[in-house]
């Protein structure tokens, strides 16, 4: 019989490795968070060598969201057919290809076609890894171990703000400078090639396929035997009550689930969050820093969000999911509201600084961490490949939208064009309090089974 300290260790080794698991998907993300914040410190470089319009530095800015989106509509129905753990290695591939492509681009259309590539692994990444990590994780700490992946891409989009910065200060020409940033990000699309093979599949998926033994074995590794055999009999459950079709997405229960995640989504970006991560160099520039004081004010955006999204893992299993989308999105209004007086009074730099600064906090506590969560959990198992990819589909297309448009919207009014974003973030507190549900402490079936019941 087992006593009391062999248990223990027991139990902290299925963590351990579970841990483990989980921090090399989140992996995904630390290459999403890096791709999608280098572009920030070459947006200058490229537009000056390429001799660009606003629209057009828009367009090369933002082509690797048309990948995202496409790549998230892509990878629900190919991880639903071959599993997650295949598509995320074609997400580290797509990776390590266009960081090498965007370091010898010569021409606009060669950097857009290479930011395409990376779009696709971005939006791909996007949608497995938190929702790997949600199939494998018990529910008393599946928020934290989810949240590894918006900590994950906090990380990296501190590495591409630290890496453009450092990229800056040395003696390669300016033409070097932004090729060098882009490629980069090789060296940890390549780790992550190599880190994912050993992975387990998730347990759900192999279950789906009619593999429980693999699927049981996984379980009890990360959980125990008999927490293993329990969460078999849930699972296996409500696949059985579930059909796997398209339409299954727009059956009432889960097209309530689907329209809670798409519109929650949605809001993390037009909200403004990549207004600041693709162009904080630019905002920090016309609020009157010089080049190299913008760059390094990105530097204290980054460190500010990685501080603030480990606050949101450390609390986000405990006060829940809604609070904190409530608290953060009326804190980035008010911050937005901030940002906006200071460029209409034509303050100085740091009054913009640290605006920005309390909206990307605020942010990174509640939709940076919640929203990725959220949508990893609410959907039922049999269709939640092809339900996260509405989702994450929708993240891809609003942040296009706004990536796009702002330095447009800027040109006309950058005043104006934050306070539009603190409106919708007062939007979308309403929406929050009126359709998201909590899921604190839910099983995924629970969850799964209360959006068939009364409202």
């Amino acid at each position: 019989m087992m006593n009391a300290s062999t248990a223990s260790s027991s139990s902290a080794s299925r963590f351990l490795y579970l841990l483990v698991v989980c921090l090399v998907a989140a992996l995904g993300g630390l290459l999403f968070g890096f791709d999608t914040a280098v572009i920030s410190g070459t947006v200058g470089f490229f537009q000056a060598e390429f001799k660009l319009s606003a629209a057009g530095t828009g367009w090369v800015a933002s082509s690797a969201l048309v990948g995202c989106f496409f790549g998230a509509l892509l990878a629900g129905a190919l991880s639903d057919r071959f599993g997650r753990k295949k598509v995320l290695l074609l997400a580290a591939l797509f990776f390590t290809v266009s960081a090498a492509w965007c370091g010898i681009a010569r021409t606009p259309t060669d950097l857009v076609l290479a930011r395409l590539v990376g779009g696709l692994g971005i939006g791909i990444a996007s949608l497995i890894s938190p929702l790997y990590i949600a199939e494998i994780s018990p529910p008393r700490i599946r928020g934290m171990l989810v949240a590894l992946q918006q900590l994950a891409i906090v990380l990296g989009i501190l590495g591409a703000f630290f890496s453009n910065s450092v990229v800056l200060h040395t003696d390669l020409s300016e033409a070097a400078k932004w090729r060098w940033m882009f490629a980069i990000g090789a060296f940890p699309a390549i780790a992550f090639l190599v880190l994912i093979l050993p992975v387990p599949e998730s347990p759900r998926w192999l279950i789906k396929q009619g593999l429980a033994s693999r699927a049981q074995g996984i379980l009890a590794r990360v959980a125990g035997d008999a927490e293993a055999r329990a969460e078999m009999a849930r699972i296996s459950e409500a696949i059985a009550q579930e059909g796997g079709s398209f339409g299954d997405l727009f059956k009432p229960g889960t097209l309530r689930a689907l329209f809670v995640g798409v519109t929650l989504m949605t809001f993390t970006q037009v909200t403004g969050i990549n207004a600041i991560m693709y162009y904080a160099p630019e905002v920090f520039k016309q609020a009157g820093s010089g080049a190299a004081a913008a760059f390094n004010d990105t530097v204290w955006v980054g460190l500010t969000n990685l501080v603030f999204t480990l606050l949101s893992m450390a609390v986000v299993d405990r006060l829940g999911r809604k609070p904190l989308l409530l608290i953060g999105s009326a804190c980035m209004g008010l911050a937005l509201a901030f940002v906006g007086y200071s460029f209409y009074a034509r303050l100085s730099g740091l009054p913009v600084l640290l605006g920005v600064v309390a909206y990307v906090g605020s942010f990174a506590f509640s939709m940076g961490v919640v929203g990725w969560v959220l949508v990893s959990e609410i959907y039922p198992t049999r269709v939640r490949g092809r339900a996260m990819s509405f989702a994450t589909g929708a993240v891809w297309a609003a942040c296009f939208l706004v990536s796009q448009t702002f330095p447009i919207f800027k040109e006309i009014s950058i005043a104006g064009t934050f306070w539009g974003y603190g409106l919708l973030c007062i939007a979308a507190f309403v929406f929050v309090w009126l359709f998201v549900p909590e899921t604190k402490g839910r099983s995924l079936e629970e969850i799964e089974r209360s959006w068939a019941g009364p409202r």
